[in-house]
C-alpha cells in the first residue's frame, strides 16, 4: 500500500530545480563568489588586483594633489586606521554589541513568526500589515522616538537593529518553508508523521537556504541601522564617530571607519557563506 501511495505521488524535482535556478535569493547567489576561488593563482590574482586598485589610486591622489580634507591617500587611511585603533576599539565594542543582541532579538521573532505564519494562514492576515510597515518604514526614523522613551543608551539602538533585522529573516524563512516539496510532506503524512515532525525534518531542512540568506540579510540591515542610529543619537560606536570626524574635517579617521564597518560587512558575508556551505551546500 504504500509502495503504491508513493508511486501515485507526483514528485516536483524539475520543477524545484527550475525555480531554485531562477530564485534571486537561492544560496548559490550567496555562495557562488566564494565557491569559486579554488586554486592559487585566482587567490593571487585577487591580491593583486587590490594592490593595483589601492596603489592606483594612491598614485591619482598624490599626482594630482587631491586635498585630503576631500580623499585621502589610502596611506594615510592605514596609518589613520592604526594610530587610532586602540580608541576605535571601544566603539566597535559598542556597534557590535548592539548588532549581535539586536539581530539575535530581531531573528529570533522573525524565525518564530515565519514558522507560526506558515502553520497558520490566518496569523499571517493579522500580522501582514504591521510586518509590510516594517519593512517600509526606515528604522532610523524611529530612532528619536525609541530615544525619548528609552535613553541615549544601547536600549534605542538594540531595539531598532531587531526591528530592522526581524523582518527580513521572517519574510525569508517564511518563503523557504512554503517551497517544501509537497510530495515529501504528502510522504511523511502517509506515514504518520505529525506536523512538528514534518516541520522539524522536512520544513526546516528543506528552506535552511532561504533561512540562511534572510539571517545575511537582517545583519546586513542590522549594522547599516546601528550605523545610523548612533549617528542620529548616540554617544558611542562607528556611526557617533563617523559623525564626530567629519565635522572636525578629519577624512583619515573617517575612511578608517569606514574600513572597519566594511571590514564587519564582509566577515558577515563570509560567516553565512561558511554556514550555508555546512548547512545548505546541497542547494549549490
Amino acid at each position: 500500500m504504500d509502495s503504491q501511495l508513493r508511486d501515485q505521488i507526483p514528485t516536483f524535482e524539475k520543477s524545484s530545480a527550475v525555480d531554485s535556478s531562477v530564485e534571486l535569493t537561492n544560496l548559490s547567489a550567496l555562495t557562488s563568489a566564494l565557491g569559486g576561488i579554488r586554486t592559487w593563482a585566482e587567490i593571487g590574482a585577487i591580491i593583486l588586483f587590490a594592490v593595483f586598485v589601492v596603489g592606483g589610486t594612491e598614485l591619482l591622489l598624490r599626482v594630482f594633489e587631491v586635498p585630503q580634507y576631500i580623499m585621502p591617500p589610502p596611506s594615510m587611511i592605514i596609518a589613520a586606521l592604526i594610530s587610532d585603533f586602540p580608541l576605535l576599539a571601544p566603539h566597535i565594542g559598542v556597534t557590535l554589541t548592539e548588532l549581535v543582541v539586536g539581530f539575535a532579538i530581531g531573528a529570533s521573532i522573525g524565525f518564530i513568526l515565519a514558522a507560526v505564519i506558515t502553520q497558520f494562514p490566518f496569523v499571517e492576515k493579522i500580522v501582514a500589515p504591521y510586518i509590510l510597515m516594517l519593512v517600509t518604514t526606515p528604522m532610523l526614523a524611529l530612532v528619536p522616538l525609541l530615544i525619548l522613551r528609552f535613553g541615549f543608551g544601547l536600549e534605542p539602538r538594540i531595539i531598532a537593529v531587531a526591528l530592522a533585522s526581524g523582518p527580513m529573516v521572517m519574510i525569508n524563512s517564511a518563503t523557504g518553508f512554503r517551497r517544501v516539496d509537497l510530495a515529501k510532506i504528502a510522504l511523511a503524512r502517509s506515514f504518520g508523521a505529525s506536523t512538528l515532525q514534518i516541520f522539524l525534518k522536512i520544513r526546516i531542512p528543506m528552506a535552511m537556504p532561504m533561512v540562511i540568506v534572510g539571517l545575511m540579510i537582517g545583519s546586513i540591515f542590522g549594522l547599516l541601522t546601528a550605523v545610523g542610529a548612533e549617528m542620529v543619537g548616540g554617544s558611542s560606536g562607528l556611526g557617533n564617530r563617523l559623525a564626530y570626524y567629519s565635522s572636525l574635517i578629519q577624512m583619515p579617521q573617517f575612511f578608517a571607519c569606514i574600513l572597519v564597518l566594511a571590514t564587519i560587512g564582509i566577515s558577515i558575508y563570509v560567516l553565512f557563506f561558511l554556514i550555508g556551505k555546512k548547512w545548505a551546500s546541497w542547494e549549490t
